[in-house]
């Protein structure tokens, strides 16, 4: 799918222009999509055989999700142990009342970053990070996240292990690249 030949989609996730409702997703279009998050690199033949589909289909479908913004775009999933990122975390953080905005393009800069969340509840951040260990881990946490003046105060949940949903396991699962 990497030379699929798509358009980048904007970084909110969805078209520039107007507001349109999304469209309803088949079962097909909800097939492609599982097919796609195992592997993003699965060939448009392969998809269309899985889905039981013509690769025309499969070709337009594809294309469809990608321009409604529901496909945002493809990625590697990464072993960040393996890849030096060795720690691991969940940081919660309590910030001043509207100052998302700010403290997002804030969080968005460090280095790390992985994921951020704006939640309800006890909270109002969850922010995951990976670091190359704990010493870098309290760094970040004590010396760049407690610095961003909106932030009120933190609490470091750290990972001990992860289980990714989107793995297809050791046998590494069907192979979808095939052309």
């Amino acid at each position: 799918m990497a030379g699929a030949g798509s358009a980048p989609v904007p970084s909110g996730g969805a078209p520039s222009g107007p507001s349109v409702p999304p469209r309803p997703l088949d079962p097909i279009d909800r097939s492609i999509m599982r097919l796609l998050q195992a592997d993003g690199r699965a060939s448009i033949r392969s998809v269309a055989e899985q889905v039981h589909v013509s690769r025309a289909n499969a070709y337009a479908r594809i294309n469809r999700l990608i321009d409604d913004g529901v496909i945002r775009g493809f990625t590697a999933r990464v072993n960040h142990e393996r890849a030096g990122q060795g720690a691991s975390a969940y940081i919660t953080l309590k910030i001043v009342q509207n100052s998302w905005r700010t403290v997002r393009e804030k969080l968005r800069e460090l280095p790390g970053a992985a994921h951020i969340a704006l939640v309800s509840g006890d909270f109002d951040v969850l922010l995951l990070v990976h670091t190359p260990d704990n010493r870098t881990l309290r760094e970040l946490v004590l010396t760049r996240l407690q610095a961003i003046p909106e932030v009120l105060s933190t609490r470091t949940l750290l990972v001990f292990e992860e289980t990714d949903l989107l793995d297809p396991g050791p046998s590494g699962g069907p192979a979808l690249t095939e052309d």
